[in-house]
């Protein structure tokens, strides 16, 4: 598999070190960015991110796009559909990233990035990105256990797939080609060490990662997004913990 590294946290560059990535086929995208709205920097890093996608793509690979948040899925699934697919979501979370700019109470715009591949605030991302939504339908969500009162009301009316870790099988997912999305938060906190916002009461690491692999299984992943929204590692045990979750995601046929 490629490996794309995306190493910021939003519009922030993150530290060399911040996403312990050892893969040999690793390239690394990083852009110029302008002066203007944080969205504006986004549309800019984003593209360079979809085309880099959209070229390992076309080349008959799948590549891993890994990230410091969740936003940069939307270009990776711009990227993929560059390349001519018209792929369903699969969204391993501990959050459920589907706020709005009206609903959103912290103000975190990781929060809203399902919400936006599913055609919100299209202005934003998607027209720029050339970003065709995907549809509720064709969106399952993994593990999502800390939800605002508005997600809660959204998801009871929607028709996104929720499933819990354990519970994802071929039954419930999305017909067709597939991004598979993993924010690593989606493991218990109590596992992983110094998360920007951790949840406790998740999977494990063990099955998280078997989840990952029986969607692999199916052969319809065309491409895999890894997001580590986390705070700087602090010590050695805090490297070495995610090292060895980043080397295991990126090598999920293994």
């Amino acid at each position: 598999m490629t490996t794309i590294l995306v190493p910021y946290h939003q519009d922030e560059r993150l530290a060399d070190d911040s996403l312990p990535v050892f893969a040999a086929d690793t390239a690394t995208v990083e852009a110029a960015l302008p002066d203007g709205t944080v969205w504006q920097r986004l549309a800019v890093l984003y593209d360079a991110v979809a085309a880099a996608v959209a070229e390992h793509t076309r080349e008959g690979a799948v590549p891993t796009v890994v990230s410091g948040d969740c936003l940069v899925a939307l270009a990776t699934i711009a990227g993929v559909q560059r390349a001519g697919a018209d792929p369903g979501v699969v969204w391993f979370d501990a959050h459920g990233d589907v706020h709005t700019l009206e609903t959103s109470t912290s103000g975190y715009l990781g929060g809203l990035a399902l919400r936006l591949a599913m055609g919100a605030h299209d202005e934003l991302l998607a027209e720029p990105l050339g970003l065709r939504p995907v549809t509720e339908d064709r969106a399952v969500l993994v593990d999502a256990r800390d939800l605002d009162p508005a997600e809660v009301a959204y998801l009871a009316q929607s028709r996104v797939v929720r499933r819990a870790v354990d519970e994802l099988d071929d039954m419930v997912l999305p017909e067709g080609p597939i991004v598979l999305h993993v924010d690593v938060d989606v493991v218990d906190a109590g596992e992983l060490p110094n998360l920007r916002f951790p949840v406790s009461g998740g999977p494990s690491t063990d099955a998280v990662l078997r989840a990952v692999r029986r969607v692999f299984a199916t052969g319809r992943v065309v491409a895999l997004d890894i997001a580590c929204p986390w705070h700087p590692a602090r010590d050695d045990r805090d490297r070495a913990v995610r090292t060895a979750l980043l080397t295991a995601l990126t090598e999920p046929g293994s």
